[in-house]
C-alpha cells in the first residue's frame, strides 16, 4: 500500500519580520513538488478557497488525509543577517480551527552557522485529518529578513 505523502517547496523569498513566529507559505499546483493525496489544496477541507498563496496563512497548511504516524521533515534557508538566534517549529492547528489550543512541537532555537543559514529538521508524531500542520519560523535580527528557500514534507504511516 502506498504511503500518503505531501512535499511542499518554495524558492520564492518570504520576508519575515523580527520577533515571534511566522507561518511559511507554500505555492500550489506546479509550484509544489508533490501532492497526489490532496493534502495542500487551494480549496481547503472546510470549503475555504485560497486565492493568493503569498498573502493567505492557510497556504502554509498540510491537511493529513488519513490518521497515522506522521514523519515530518523541513528544510529552511535564510539570507545572511545579523542574527544571534534563528527559530523554527512544527505546529498543529496553527490557525485555531479545533477546540484544542495551538500545539507546537519540534521547536529549535539555534545560533547562526558559519556561512549560509541552512537548517533541516525531522520530527514524528501522530496526525489526523481534522488537524492541519504547518512550519513556523522566526529570527531576532533588528530588521525583516528573507527566508530564501523552504521545504515541508509529511509522510503518513498507517
Amino acid at each position: 500500500m502506498p504511503i500518503p505523502a505531501c512535499s511542499l517547496i518554495t524558492k520564492e523569498h518570504q520576508t519575515i519580520d523580527p520577533g515571534g513566529y511566522h507561518l511559511v507559505h507554500f505555492p500550489f499546483g506546479a509550484g509544489e513538488s508533490y501532492d497526489a493525496e490532496g493534502m495542500h489544496q487551494m480549496v481547503q477541507p472546510d470549503g475555504y478557497q485560497i486565492t493568493d498563496w503569498r498573502a493567505d496563512p492557510r497556504a502554509g497548511l498540510i491537511w493529513p488525509t488519513v490518521a497515522g504516524w506522521g514523519a515530518l521533515t523541513a528544510m529552511i534557508q535564510w539570507e545572511a543577517g545579523d542574527y544571534t538566534e534563528l527559530r523554527d517549529q512544527v505546529v498543529r492547528d496553527p490557525l485555531g480551527f479545533t477546540d484544542d489550543p495551538v500545539n507546537t512541537t519540534a521547536t529549535d532555537h539555534r545560533p547562526p552557522s558559519l556561512g549560509m543559514q541552512c537548517f533541516t529538521k525531522h520530527h514524528e508524531m501522530f496526525v489526523s485529518p481534522e488537524v492541519p500542520l504547518a512550519i513556523r519560523v522566526g529570527h531576532n535580527d533588528n530588521r525583516p529578513r528573507a527566508l530564501v528557500l523552504a521545504e515541508f514534507k509529511l509522510a503518513i504511516h498507517t
